[in-house]
């Protein structure tokens, strides 16, 4: 079973990043870990470096994929950023942080939510 959920997170993070690169953003980065956790993507246009956390639900019967991204969730993405950051130029960019709900839909298809600037 976890088998199969680590799939569909990664399959949900494939879809984020191709969403994101229809908008005209460059994968910077993908599943950067240090010691306080992972940032799923890392994504940047000449202006914005963005960190986003994906979360991928088959349905949303029991709440959009986003609301299980908590204020929690939401501190420790702020410092992971903090931690890229250190490690990595980001001059003369903006900074923002966002959220990417996604569906995956029974024709194998996904549904893709960007929520921007949730902090």
């Amino acid at each position: 079973m976890a088998d199969h959920r680590r799939a569909l997170g990664a399959a949900g993070e494939a879809a984020a990043a191709r969403h994101y690169e229809m908008l005209g953003y460059e994968i910077v980065e993908r599943n950067w870990r240090n010691h306080a956790g992972e940032i799923d993507l890392v994504l940047a246009d000449p202006r914005v470096l963005v960190f986003c956390e994906v979360k991928t639900r088959r349905t949303s019967t029991f709440g959009d994929p986003a609301e299980a991204v908590t204020w929690t969730k939401q501190q420790r993405l702020k410092k992971l950023a903090l931690g890229w950051l250190d490690e990595h130029s980001a001059r003369g960019r903006s900074l923002r942080l966002d959220v990417a709900a996604v569906i995956a839909n029974t024709d194998g298809t996904f549904t893709v939510e960007i929520i921007s600037d949730i902090a």
